[in-house]
């Protein structure tokens, strides 16, 4: 007997999640997940910390850019929330009305947690790829690293793997440096 074939998840139910989780459509099929725990949060507003004095509000830095914290992308059929992106604002001059965006980050972050990293990692990043976003960082706090890739040819290209103490200056985020240790509690 064949498997009956599994309905693609539409809006109407991601917004019947509860809002105490993360709702997310991925190939067709909801992904919840649990709102992050205290180092994944930490990492990522320190991230943003480190990052909209100097490239949203151009204090210490060039500016250009926005940069915000769990964006809702409706990407073709998928509507994902990575933890942080950027767009800049030369491709995008004005936020727009509506509660998610359309067009694509030119970077993008995800922390990555136990039930989250496969999901970010082989479903998600794929995706970001398809749609032309540039950079993509993956910080993991449980280990203290910061992955970056770019988009070369369709295809992500690791640049660097940061551990430690280490400075980050990476594009698009080059024009400034902090250390990776900012990032952790």
């Amino acid at each position: 007997m064949a498997e009956p074939e599994e309905k693609e998840a539409s809006y109407e139910d991601l917004l019947q999640v509860s809002d105490n989780l993360v709702a997310e459509i991925v190939g067709g099929r909801l992904h919840a997940s649990p709102r992050p725990a205290p180092k994944h949060a930490w990492a990522s507003s320190s991230l943003g910390d480190e990052l909209v004095s100097p490239y949203f509000k151009g204090r210490g830095g060039p500016g250009g850019w926005w940069i915000l914290d769990e964006p809702e992308l409706h990407l073709g059929p998928d509507v994902l929330v990575p933890d942080l992106a950027g767009w800049r604002r030369e491709r995008m001059p004005e936020l727009p009305e509506t509660a998610w965006f359309e067009m694509a980050p030119d970077w993008i972050c995800e922390i990555l947690s136990p039930s989250t990293q496969r999901l970010d990692r082989a479903e998600k990043m794929p995706r970001y790829a398809e749609q032309g976003v540039q950079w993509l960082w993956l910080i993991d706090p449980d280990i203290r690293t910061l992955e970056a890739y770019e988009l070369r040819q369709g295809r992500w290209t690791l640049l660097t793997v940061l551990d430690e103490d280490k400075p980050v200056s990476v594009v698009p985020f080059d024009a400034t440096e902090f250390p990776l240790s900012a990032l952790w509690p």
